[in-house]
């Protein structure tokens, strides 16, 4: 049993250890964040496809500012870069906070605060990864990246279940601000860090630093190979922006959100959890890349089962089609952590410090862009196949 228990050693590193002690916190106030945002959309336009937006808007930002912050990261030193990505990504949530504390009801202004707040996202998930190589000694990177995915996965428990409680009570535009004060514990262990400066020599953080990145991974066939499975999975099975739509249709939760809504965006996050928890035998396992791959196909297994139950749900129903339906989700979270666990360690472990931020910020697009894609996918495609009443104009009081 002990074997099967995630290896906690890291922790014993104080830099390791206040940052990721910090990032339970912070990791809780951004899945409120993350319900708000569709939730807010919905409500305003009451259309799946203006919730897939999001993942236009929130896809151009990742992409550009990921691939370059990853470069930035490989110029700067790495806690200086942290530091202001933390402090913009707390005023962009006092930003939406005060637009949702307002009652502007204007779905462009909240998309737009929303593409900005990606863009710190992109630059600050790179630096972050990049940072965690240079504190801790290789041996310790594959458990580093477990118990990093495990805490991140309870905040996406804890979060949203959060959120579909505090909605009713406190309001939507409180969640917002709760994200910027949960943001204050990273930006405390940020700056306890000790300084880190890149190492040798360093070009400048423009494209032809991005294009030798892509370049280098080209040359690392089984990272690309995990890159494109990845995207595969995520886009054509991450049903996200539907949630919303499915709580309030197929579940019965008000317009303005319940706790079903919670409960779909944290079901994955509970398997998740589950799967670090019990993440000992990870090291254990030689061929990683087949590993992903069985991984993936679970997945798609568990999104089959999830689609199919809602299919069959109708509010006013017994709960037991909805709790079938999150235990596909809890079932899919977990391989999906694991497959993630086995993709940074490859990646943590394979490149050069020189190249790690450019790396990272490639992995960032891709497991961060790939739900984003089908957030818009599916979306559009919901939108079309069941439409169920006349929707208000965007950017109209609903």
């Amino acid at each position: 049993m002990k074997g099967l228990l995630a290896d906690t050693t890291p922790l014993r590193d104080p830099a390791y250890r206040r940052l990721w002690s910090a990032g339970v916190v912070t990791t809780i106030g951004a899945q409120l964040g993350v319900v708000a945002v569709p939730q807010q959309i919905y409500e305003i336009t009451r259309s799946s496809a203006y919730v897939g937006l999001t993942g236009v808007f929130g896809l151009v930002p990742l992409v550009v500012f990921g691939l370059w912050g990853g470069a930035l990261a490989d110029v700067m030193d790495r806690r200086r870069l942290l530091t202001i990505t933390t402090t913009g990504l707390g005023v962009t949530a006092l930003l939406l906070w005060a637009q949702a504390a307002a009652g502007l009801n204007n779905v462009w202004v909240l998309l737009g605060l929303f593409a900005v707040q990606q863009a710190f996202f992109a630059v600050n998930q790179p630096t972050r990864s990049a940072i965690i190589p240079r504190l801790l000694p290789p041996g310790q990177i594959a458990a580093a990246t477990s118990l990093n995915m495990t805490v991140m996965q309870f905040g996406a428990i804890a979060g949203p279940l959060l959120a579909g409680v505090l909605i009713p009570v406190l309001g939507l535009s409180a969640l917002y601000l709760l994200d910027a004060v949960a943001l204050l514990a990273t930006l405390w262990a940020v700056v306890r860090l000790p300084a880190i400066p890149p190492l040798g020599e360093t070009t400048k953080a423009g494209l032809r630093a991005v294009f030798d990145g892509f370049r280098y991974l080209s040359s690392q066939k089984i990272l690309l190979a995990s890159f494109v499975v990845d995207i595969v999975a995520m886009v054509f099975g991450m049903a996200r922006a539907l949630f919303p739509q499915i709580a309030h249709e197929s579940f019965g939760d008000p317009v303005s959100g319940g706790f079903a809504l919670g409960l779909l965006f944290a079901a994955m996050s509970v398997g998740a959890v589950l799967g670090g928890v019990f993440s000992g035998w990870l090291p254990r396992v030689r061929r990683q890349g087949l590993a992903v791959i069985v991984c993936i196909a679970l997945w798609g297994v568990a999104m089959i089962g999830f689609g199919v139950t809602v299919a069959f749900a109708e509010p006013g129903d017994s709960p037991v089609l909805l709790w079938i339906a999150l235990a596909f989700l809890a079932f899919g979270g977990a391989v999906d952590m694991v497959s993630a666990a086995f993709r940074s360690t490859m990646l943590q472990t394979v490149a050069t410090d020189e190249m790690r931020g450019r790396l990272q910020g490639v992995f960032i697009v891709v497991v961060a862009g790939g739900p984003r894609i089908g957030d818009v996918a599916h979306g559009v495609a919901a939108a079309r196949s069941a439409p169920r009443s006349r929707l208000p104009a965007a950017g109209c009081s609903s």
